[in-house]
């Protein structure tokens, strides 16, 4: 019972780390292991293991990039948001407050625990 637990497209090209996916692999994991358990399958206990373990890594760089993307939005947002006051540009401004806030909320939700 092998799957494919690393986050790879069908051409072998790497994609980005998925929330969702990586806690998909870590139940499934569980569930595996929880299988060779009750069976006495150590291939499905190993297996389990295993794919338990890379799905909690995924979540957890999902969870990191999504940090680091808001960090860079807030940043970013700030910026704008003080030149566009400095300019007199109200577009710009009001721009880059929503930036700055929508980085501020892709943190609060990426925060490690």
């Amino acid at each position: 019972m092998s799957s494919n637990t690393n986050n790879y497209d069908n051409n072998n090209n790497t994609t980005q780390p998925s929330k969702s996916t990586g806690q998909y692999h870590s139940m499934k994991g569980n569930l595996v292991e929880s299988i060779g358990n009750l069976t006495g399958a150590t291939s499905w206990q190993q297996s389990g293991k295993q794919e338990h373990a890379q799905g909690e890594a995924e979540y957890k760089a999902a969870q990191a990039q999504g940090y680091a993307e808001g960090v860079a939005d807030r940043v970013t947002g700030k910026k704008d948001s003080v030149v566009g006051a400095v300019t007199g540009d109200r577009q710009q401004e009001a721009l880059g407050n929503v930036r700055h806030d929508k980085g501020e909320a892709q943190q609060d939700i990426n925060r490690p625990a």
